[in-house]
């Protein structure tokens, strides 16, 4: 599994999470799972349909000076499945950032197969107002066995039946907080699915590998 590095050497902060935490506050959380198979961290309700929550962080509230991750073997469920799924949100006194990746992703609605080698998002926001970073990595795309170029460019859009898939989507929210996904995809009154969520901002920083809503 790779980590790309966040400024102020996350890279070696998430290495002291994974050998026990060292050096972070007591209040640091983590999530260690094997296979998740099934529905988790499912809320009904949500615009007429149920959204559930696949590796996820939680919130991480901006200013914390705490870490919140989320590591599994593997994702299996009805609508999508994927390999070592890892979700990691990082806070300082001045800045927050996050990151979530997983690999082997195949994802299937109303039979449009959607599949990668691997997707990554990646937030970055200093609390002093001033701009946001973000970013997102996907490897070998396709769309019904059909390679999908990445281009690089923010909100890449690819229409598919019914809907659309929106690649490294980043949108930002009324208190200038910023969301990146690697892959939005929608199938209208069917399912919106998001892959590889990464979330730093006023409103905190937030993790997932997968958040699926169905109608």
């Amino acid at each position: 599994m790779r980590y790309r590095v966040f400024h102020r050497g996350i890279l070696v902060a998430l290495g002291v999470l994974s050998v026990g935490l060292l050096g972070w506050p007591a209040r640091t959380r983590a999530q260690t799972l094997g296979d998740i198979t099934g529905t988790v961290g499912t809320v009904t309700g949500i615009v007429g349909g149920t959204t559930t929550v696949l590796g996820g962080t939680g919130t991480l509230a901006a200013g914390s000076v705490d870490a919140l991750y989320s590591e599994a073997d593997s994702i299996s469920t009805s609508l999508v499945s994927a390999q070592v799924p890892a979700a990691r949100v990082i806070g300082y006194l001045d800045e927050i950032a996050s990151e979530s990746y997983l690999a082997s992703l195949n994802l299937i609605i109303a039979g449009i197969s959607i599949a990668a080698d691997s997707a990554e998002a990646e937030a970055r926001a200093p609390l002093n107002g001033s701009s946001n970073t973000g970013t997102s990595y996907i490897s070998n795309l396709s769309i019904n066995g059909v390679d999908v170029p990445v281009d690089g460019t923010v909100n890449q859009t690819v229409s598919i039946p019914g809907g659309q898939l929106v690649i490294n989507e980043q949108q930002v929210l009324s208190d200038g907080t910023l969301v990146v996904n690697a892959l939005h995809a929608t199938v209208y009154g069917v399912a919106d699915v998001v892959v590889a969520s990464a979330t730093a901002g006023a409103s905190g920083g937030d993790a997932k590998a997968v958040q699926a809503t169905t109608f």
